[in-house]
C-alpha cells in the first residue's frame, strides 16, 4: 500500500513529466492563454470568478480570444487546478458550491459518471503520455472505486436528498486529490483549415431567415420556410441538422473529454445530471466560438442580446432531468449532442416550453425553486399550454428564455458515450413585458410530432 506522502510525491513528479512533455495543456490551461498581463503591460488581478456582465462585456465585440484569455487566467488560480503552486484562491467561491460544483460532497450518480469518463479517456487512448494514463490507472481509477463502494443507498441519504459528504476514510484514500479536479482540462481552438482560416461551425443549410420568420411568428408570409430544416411558433423556433458534422463531433468529443463536468443535484429533489459551466472550466475557444456564430447568424433574434452564459449538462436516465424552470435570459439555444442511436424513445428526451412567463413581481428564487407554486399558480391556469420538442441528435430550440420550461421524460442507452447531453447557451436579459400566458385550446397543445 502506498503511503500518503509517497502517493503525494508520485503525484506531482508524475505532473511535472507531462509538463515538461508538451505544450499542449490537458491538465491546465494553455500557456498562451495564461499571460496575466493586460494591455497596458501590467498585472492583472483576476478575480475568483467571472459574472454574467464580464462575459457580456467580451461578448460585445465577439472578443473571443480576451473572454478566453479572462475565463483561463481565473480557471488556472482556481482550486480546479491540480498544480498547487498555480492556485490563488484556495477555496472555491461560494456561488459554484452553491449550485452544486463543491469538492466536500458527491452524489453515487456524479461519481459514477466521473469513473465511466475516466476509463473513457483511458479505452480512448486520449492520454497523451504514459505517465498520464499510469496515474489514472493506478491512483485515480481506484481512489474512485473505493469511495463508491462505500457510499451509502439512497435511503440512507433521505435528510441530504441523496448528497454524501466524504468522511474521513474517504480522505485518508485521497479523493481531495482527484475529486472536481481539472484532471483532463481540453482547450479545443476555433476549427480552422489546412491554411489557417476560420471554418463556421452552422451547417450550410442554416436559414437565417426562416428562423427568424417563425420566431416573430411571420412565417406563414414565406412559403419557402416550410421546406427549411427550422419550423415552430412565435418565440419558439426548433432546427434541425444546425452544426456541420465536423463541428458536431468535434463539440461531442469535447464535452465527453473535459473533467469539468463539477456540478451535482441532490438526486432525490433535482433529479440526475452533472453540469459544467463557462466560468468554471468550460471555456474552450471551439464553444465561444459557436456562441459567437449564433449571435451573429440571426441578428434580428440577437439585437441587443450579447452572449451572457453558458453549460452543458450530461444526465443519468435512472433519474429525472431538470424541472419547470425559466432563465434569466433573452434568448434561450438549447443543443442536443448525443448521438440519435442513444435515445430509445424517439417521441420523448427533449423538451417541453410552456407559453407562460413568470410575472413581474417574482423574483429567482420564486420562479426556479418552487415548482408547485408555478404548476399551480402559472402554468394551470393557461391549461399548461405548451410545445413538447422530442430530442434529435443536432437539433437545437432557440426560444424565450423567460418562458418556463423543464426536460422532458427521456430513456437513453446505458454506455458513457450514450449518456444525454445538451449544450445551453444565454444571450441578454430576461423580458418579462409580453403576456405571461395564454389559454390553451386545441392547437396549443403539441402533438409530439415536430
Amino acid at each position: 500500500m502506498i503511503s500518503s506522502s509517497n502517493l503525494q510525491l508520485l503525484l506531482y513528479l508524475t505532473l511535472m513529466r507531462m509538463l515538461m512533455l508538451t505544450l499542449i495543456t490537458t491538465l491546465t490551461v494553455t500557456a498562451s492563454s495564461t499571460d496575466d498581463n493586460g494591455e497596458n503591460g501590467k498585472e492583472v488581478d483576476f478575480p475568483p470568478i467571472l459574472d454574467a456582465d464580464d462575459i457580456a462585456y467580451f461578448s460585445e465585440n465577439h472578443d473571443i480570444e480576451g473572454l478566453h484569455w479572462a475565463l483561463s487566467n481565473v480557471f488556472q488560480r482556481s482550486k480546479r487546478n491540480i498544480l498547487q503552486s498555480q492556485i490563488k484562491y484556495p477555496d472555491l467561491p461560494q456561488i459554484l458550491v452553491a449550485r452544486g460544483g463543491g469538492d466536500t460532497y458527491a452524489t453515487q450518480y456524479k461519481l459514477e459518471m466521473d469513473l465511466e469518463q475516466i476509463k473513457y479517456l483511458v479505452d480512448q487512448h486520449q492520454l497523451l503520455f504514459a505517465e498520464q494514463e499510469e496515474y489514472f490507472v493506478n491512483q485515480v481509477i481506484p481512489i474512485y472505486q473505493k469511495v463508491l463502494d462505500r457510499i451509502p443507498s439512497l435511503d440512507k441519504l433521505a435528510k441530504t436528498e441523496g448528497l454524501y459528504p466524504f468522511d474521513r476514510i474517504d480522505y485518508e484514500n485521497g479523493i481531495a486529490s482527484v475529486y472536481n479536479k481539472a484532471l483532463y482540462h481540453t482547450d479545443y481552438d476555433v476549427m480552422k483549415d489546412d491554411r489557417g482560416n476560420v471554418i463556421p461551425l452552422l451547417h450550410d443549410n442554416f436559414d437565417a431567415q426562416c428562423i427568424e420568420n417563425y420566431w416573430y411568428g411571420t412565417h406563414s408570409n414565406n412559403h419557402l420556410c416550410d421546406k427549411s430544416n427550422s419550423h415552430g411558433q412565435k418565440g419558439i423556433v426548433v432546427i434541425d441538422d444546425v452544426l456541420n458534422p465536423a463541428a458536431l463531433q468535434r463539440i461531442r468529443d469535447l464535452l465527453n473529454s473535459s473533467t469539468v463536468f463539477y456540478q451535482t443535484k441532490m438526486p432525490l429533489k433535482f433529479g440526475g445530471y452533472v453540469g459544467a459551466y463557462i466560468d468554471d472550466g468550460l471555456h474552450d475557444k471551439l464553444l465561444l466560438q459557436l456562441a459567437f456564430e449564433l449571435n451573429q447568424a440571426i441578428p434580428n433574434i440577437m439585437n441587443g442580446h450579447p452572449l451572457k452564459y453558458l453549460w452543458a449538462y450530461k444526465y443519468d436516465s435512472r433519474y429525472t432531468g431538470i424541472n419547470t424552470h425559466a432563465d434569466q435570459a433573452a434568448v434561450n439555444v438549447n443543443l442536443w449532442i448525443t448521438p440519435e442511436d442513444a435515445n430509445m424513445n424517439k417521441e420523448s428526451g427533449g423538451l417541453v416550453i410552456f407559453t407562460a412567463k413568470p410575472p413581474k413581481d417574482w423574483d429567482f428564487d420564486k420562479y426556479n425553486k418552487d415548482a408547485d407554486k408555478v404548476m399551480k399558480e402559472i402554468l394551470e391556469p393557461t391549461g399548461f399550454a405548451n410545445m413538447t420538442v422530442p430530442y434529435k441528435e443536432n437539433r437545437a430550440v432557440v426560444f424565450d428564455s423567460a418562458l418556463f420550461h423543464h426536460t422532458d421524460e427521456f430513456s437513453f442507452k446505458e454506455g458513457y458515450e450514450n449518456r444525454r447531453i445538451n449544450l445551453t447557451i444565454l444571450y441578454g436579459d430576461m423580458n418579462v413585458d409580453s403576456a405571461e400566458g395564454m389559454r390553451s385550446t386545441s392547437g396549443d397543445q403539441d402533438d409530439g410530432e415536430l
